[in-house]
Parts: structure tokens; C-alpha cells; sequence
């Protein structure tokens, strides 16, 4: 009995060097580097929305296409795009999601949706959770709009957690409201963007 409570005592002891260690590799990938190069991991990033209607709320979600992002900590510069496939798009009602691709995005036409960030307000952390503003350009229905996503970032060692949200006027930029007599929905939809990105490369100062 005393053999595998020490083993376990030691096993713990392991699991909790190594997230220290863990730590302080990101901690230090920070401090050291220019220029943190970020790609998103097709498998575990996406981009989910909510559209609320007169009966229920619509839930769905776009798949990643593409994703990567070069960010200077000393600077808070930012740059990149992070694609989405808007074809891709699904709520789980087909006839639901034909209108929407074909009547409101209009996906045929305009296959991507994306988002190029330029500038982030507040500091990232080295380790953590950090809450900051991402600003940039968001392209939908073959146009840009200028947004501000509040932002959670979680630096790793090998890899960042990034989870936004943020909501999209559609029916002011431009895109078909899919409202049916009997049957309202809202004018905006509300953005959840989370995704793993792996650190690509360090560029040192």
C-alpha cells in the first residue's frame, strides 16, 4: 500500500513539474520572441453562431479553411487572416441551411469568410488567461467591416487558446433577412470564434 501511495505522490509531483515547466517555456517564448508566428489546427478551431428567432434560438457553425496569425508581444502588433468556409455552414436543418447559403450569404458567390486583425488593445500575458480587443477587418458576402472582438488568449508551450466573441449586423451589411411571415429572426447574429493554434516559429529579438 505504501509503494503505490509513494508512486502516486510521485506521479503528481511529475504532472505538476511539468506544467510548470510548461509554463515557463511559454513565458519565456514571449519575453524572447519578435514575433510569435500562430497556425490554427483545422480539427479544433471553428467559428459557432447563434440566430435568434421568434420561437427558438437557430445554433450552428463554420469550419476552419485556413488560420495563421504573426503577432509581436512588445509591440501588440498583429497581422494575418483566419479563413473560414462559408460553405460549410450548418445548423442541422437542411432546408434551413439551403436558404440560408443560397438567400442570405449567398455562399456560391462568396465562399469565404474571414477576418484580418491589425491591432490588439491590452497585454497578452505570458501565462494565463488574458482578456484583450482585437481589431480588424471582417470579410463576409464579398465585403470588409471593421470590428472590435473582445478577445480570451491562453498561451501553451507548443500552442495558444483563443476564444472571441463578437456580433455581425447582416442585415445592415447587406445580407437578406431570412424572416418568413410566421416565423421572425433577428437582424445581427452572434459570433463564437475558439481555436487552438500552434506556435509555427519564434523569431528572436
Amino acid at each position: 500500500m505504501s509503494m503505490r501511495f509513494g508512486a502516486v505522490v510521485l506521479i503528481r509531483r511529475i504532472i505538476r513539474l511539468g506544467c510548470v515547466l510548461a509554463c515557463l517555456l511559454a513565458a519565456t517564448a514571449i519575453a524572447g520572441a519578435q514575433e510569435i508566428v500562430l497556425r490554427c489546427d483545422a480539427a479544433q478551431t471553428a467559428a459557432d453562431f447563434n440566430l435568434g428567432d421568434s420561437l427558438h434560438t437557430v445554433k450552428g457553425s463554420f469550419a476552419l479553411k485556413s488560420g495563421e496569425i504573426h503577432f509581436d508581444p512588445a509591440t501588440e502588433k498583429i497581422s494575418g487572416e483566419i479563413v473560414f468556409d462559408a460553405t460549410s455552414g450548418q445548423s442541422g436543418n437542411q432546408g434551413r441551411d439551403r436558404k440560408m447559403h443560397k438567400d442570405v450569404l449567398e455562399s456560391a458567390q462568396y465562399p469565404e469568410i474571414g477576418f484580418r486583425p491589425d491591432r490588439v488593445e491590452g497585454k497578452v500575458a505570458a501565462s494565463g488567461t488574458s482578456s484583450v480587443q482585437v481589431h480588424g477587418m471582417f470579410r463576409i458576402h464579398g465585403a470588409e467591416h471593421e470590428i472590435i472582438a473582445p478577445t480570451d488568449v491562453t498561451p501553451q508551450a507548443d500552442h495558444w487558446n483563443v476564444s472571441s466573441h463578437f456580433s455581425v449586423p447582416y442585415a445592415k451589411w447587406g445580407m437578406k433577412n431570412p424572416s418568413l411571415l410566421f416565423l421572425r429572426v433577428g437582424n445581427s447574429v452572434d459570433i463564437t470564434f475558439h481555436g487552438t493554434c500552434g506556435v509555427a516559429s519564434l523569431v528572436a529579438r
